[in-house]
C-alpha cells in the first residue's frame, strides 16, 4: 500500500468492528493541488480511508493469509466536504465474511458528525493467485505502523509480522 489514509486505530474488536482517525493538515499536497484555492479533501481519499480500515479488519479475520482488495463500493453517501485542520473518525462494522470475501459498512465523522457513509465489499486473494510470493497488501511493514502486529497472538505474530 503506497499511502496509508490512517493515522491510527482507537477501537479495534477482531471480527466486529474497527475505530481509525486520519488527522488532516493543510500542509498536505493534496489540498493545495485537488482544487487549487478551495483546500477540501478528496472524497476519494476519504473512502480509501473508510476502505483501509475496513480492509485491516477483514484481513485480521483471516489472519492476514490473504490479499484483501477492494473490490465494490455497493453504497456511498457524501454529506458535506472535508478542510484542514480536521480530524476524520471512520468507524466500520464487519457484515459478512466469507471464504471469497467480506462486506463492511463504514462511517466517517468529524466532530461528531457524519460525513460518509458507505458499504464496501473486499475479495480475498491468495499470494500464489497473484503470480507473487508474498503477501503484497498486508505487508509485516505496514502491520508494525498500524499497531497490528499488537493485534495477533505471539505465535501467529512471529509467522505473520516478518520483519
Amino acid at each position: 500500500m503506497r499511502w496509508i489514509w490512517i493515522d491510527r486505530f482507537t477501537a479495534f474488536e477482531p471480527g466486529q468492528r474497527a475505530k481509525a482517525v486520519k488527522n488532516l493538515s493543510a500542509a498536505e499536497d493534496y489540498f493545495r493541488d485537488h482544487l487549487p484555492g478551495c483546500p477540501i479533501f478528496p472524497a476519494s481519499l476519504l473512502l480509501e480511508g473508510l476502505a483501509q480500515t475496513g480492509g485491516i479488519l477483514v484481513g485480521h479475520a483471516g489472519q492476514f493469509q490473504q490479499n484483501v482488495v477492494l473490490a465494490k463500493i455497493n453504497t456511498v453517501q457524501i454529506h458535506r466536504e472535508v478542510y484542514p485542520g480536521e480530524q476524520l473518525e471512520y468507524e466500520v462494522e464487519l457484515l459478512d465474511y466469507r471464504a471469497e470475501g467480506a462486506t463492511v459498512r463504514g462511517v466517517a465523522r468529524t466532530g461528531g458528525q457524519t460525513i460518509a457513509e458507505a458499504e464496501i465489499m473486499f475479495a480475498h486473494v491468495r499470494p500464489d493467485q497473484t503470480g507473487l510470493r508474498d503477501n503484497f497488501v498486508f505487508t509485516g511493514d505496514l502491520r508494525k505502523l498500524l499497531g497490528l502486529h499488537r493485534l495477533l497472538p505471539s505465535s501467529e505474530s512471529a509467522i505473520s509480522s516478518p520483519t
